[in-house]
């Protein structure tokens, strides 16, 4: 069987190295840009994606290059704790949670194609720009912006943007809170989120991605969506975001770059797959980044593909396990996720509270964890339970 994958991101790759696993070996990746580069910020990866990858034999390379996250806590705009919850291995789960940059991961994606699919096995500069190919099957893992998608529903049109932004950066600092915490601080009006995405240095610091989440107050430019911005075009909307936790100013005033991305995603589709050809990852199902579940899914789809594939299963059972899935995600994202919790404190308890339960009881906060979870595909129990994706020699 042979396979073209276009797009040499995360799900792209993650592909290659299913489908090689499960005895796929004649699979070639087409990237159309000329040269890959490590680019972008932080990304999670969740334990149902972390067990996908250590039993591709990267559990060791992920653990060098990432943070093994331990908890998460969500404050509101005064720092006061609404959630907090393990996560990971804390958590009961078999297998932990990673914060990593994105472009290491990348990269280390990249490199353990090469190292068992061969060189040659990704080609850069070779856009797929239509639905005609000489293969068994031509996966879509081309992105939000994704031209096979397009190919395949050409009247489509642009992603749909929610009128928020992102304005995210990383920045070198000393660790905060536990060294391997995740922080969620905010209200019905914007948000903030920061973790650390990769070991300490020599000097003891880390490299800690961050981003605020708000409504934008001009139009974002169309197709300008990863445009590089001065600090001080959104620093005042949290200049005085000074937690126990963290001091959000300074850590923002220290970041060598800023850039700002809209918030995007689009409609679910009423299917994916059109004779020989199919979808992955972001141009499948793009959502917005809550919950930690764009990179996660991805990775996810990527195995089960494989699996369906050689197991005679075909495409049509892929989507069948996966696109009713992604879709219940695009839906909870688009009513925030798991960070429902910020916007319903600050709308019970505008001015803070002394004690959360006297706002919203525990079993609501931890209703609302619990059911994400659910919905996304990683409650402990269930996840520790399933049978593997891997395909028997």
């Amino acid at each position: 069987m042979r396979v073209i994958i276009a797009g040499a991101g995360i799900g792209g790759l993650t592909t290659a190295l299913s489908l090689h696993a499960a005895g796929i070996t004649d699979v070639v990746v087409h990237e159309s840009v000329q040269e890959i580069r490590p680019l972008g910020v932080g990304i999670n990866i969740l334990p149902h994606a972390v067990r996908e990858l250590v039993e591709l034999g990267l559990g060791d390379r992920l653990a060098r290059i990432g943070v093994a996250t331990g908890d998460l806590t969500f404050v509101n705009r005064y720092g006061q704790v609404i959630w907090s919850e393990p996560r990971g291995e804390a958590a009961g789960y078999n297998w932990p949670q990673y914060s990593i940059h994105r472009g290491r991961l990348q990269f280390m994606l990249l490199d353990a194609v090469r190292e068992r699919l061969g060189p040659d096995s990704v080609i850069t500069g070779s856009p797929v720009t239509g639905l005609d190919h000489d293969a068994d099957l031509l996966v879509g893992a081309d992105g939000i912006r994704s031209s096979v998608r397009a190919a395949m529903f050409p009247e489509e049109g642009e992603p749909l943007w929610s009128g928020e932004v992102l304005w995210r950066g990383t920045t070198y600092s000393k660790p905060f809170m536990t060294g391997r915490s995740m922080l969620m601080a905010g209200d019905d009006v914007q948000r903030v989120v920061v973790y650390p995405i990769a070991p300490p240095e020599p000097d003891g610091r880390v490299l800690i991605n961050w981003a605020i989440q708000r409504r934008a107050a001009e139009t974002v430019p169309r197709g300008d969506w990863n445009r590089r911005v001065e600090i001080g075009k959104f620093l005042h909307h949290v200049a005085d975001w000074r937690f126990e936790q963290l001091d959000i100013p300074e850590l923002i005033n220290g970041a060598e770059a800023v850039y700002e991305y809209p918030m995007v995603d689009r409609d679910p589709l009423p299917y994916w797959s059109k004779e020989r050809v199919t979808l992955l990852g972001d141009a499948a199902h793009p959502m917005y980044p809550t919950g930690s579940n764009g990179g996660t899914q991805s990775i996810i789809d990527a195995r089960v593909l494989a699996y369906a594939l050689a197991t005679g299963r075909g495409v049509e059972w892929y989507e069948e396990q996966r696109r009713p899935t992604t879709a219940q995600i695009v839906a909870s994202n688009r009513k925030d996720g798991p960070e429902v919790v910020l916007r319903m404190a600050h709308q019970k308890a505008p001015e803070g509270f002394d004690d959360i339960e006297d706002v919203m009881p525990l079993a609501e906060l931890e209703e609302i964890a619990t059911g994400y979870k659910k919905t996304a595909g990683f409650l402990p129990s269930v996840l520790n339970e399933r049978a593997s994706w891997s395909v028997p020699a």
